[in-house]
Parts: structure tokens; C-alpha cells; sequence
């Protein structure tokens, strides 16, 4: 069971770390843009935090926090995110 935790956390670190790296804030919505960042950010930072810790679940739980403030900031608008309908829900 952890061997499946620790391959989608992975997945997710990986995936996510990439789309922190992409997004760019849009300017007239650089407000709401900066907080859903920060907090996709602190997400992120708990996860490896928890990870190693060895606190798989709980890592995979912040991880997925993180992205989903990110898949909000794109799909709001408050991100340019290039039409990126692979990392982000933005269809």
C-alpha cells in the first residue's frame, strides 16, 4: 500500500512543482492571484514537510491542497496559465 501512496505523491510533487513554476499572475487580479499562490506555496512546503516526516497521507492530502489552489487561481482567471488543460482544470 505505501509503495501506491509514495508513487502518486511523486506523481504529484512532480506535477505540482511545475505548475507553481508556470503559473503567472494576471494583473488585475493580482490580489486574489497572490493569496491562492501563497497558500498553493505553503501547501506545497507542508507536503514535503510531511514527507519527510514519512507521513505519507498527510502528505499526499497537502500536496493535492496545493494544486487544487492553483487548478481555482486558473480556472478563475486569476492565473495565465497558456490554455494549459494538462496540469491545469482549466477546460
Amino acid at each position: 500500500m505505501n509503495s501506491k501512496i509514495e508513487d502518486k505523491l511523486a506523481k504529484y510533487f512532480s506535477l505540482t512543482s511545475l505548475a507553481l513554476k508556470k503559473v503567472k499572475i494576471v494583473e488585475n487580479h493580482r490580489k486574489q492571484a497572490e493569496d491562492l499562490l501563497d497558500l498553493a506555496q505553503r501547501y506545497f512546503d507542508d507536503a514535503k514537510f510531511f514527507d519527510k516526516k514519512g507521513d505519507l497521507v498527510n502528505a499526499f492530502g497537502a500536496v493535492c491542497y496545493s494544486h487544487a489552489f492553483l487548478d481555482v487561481g486558473a480556472r478563475l482567471g486569476f492565473f495565465d496559465v497558456g490554455k494549459d488543460n494538462k496540469m491545469f482544470m482549466v477546460d
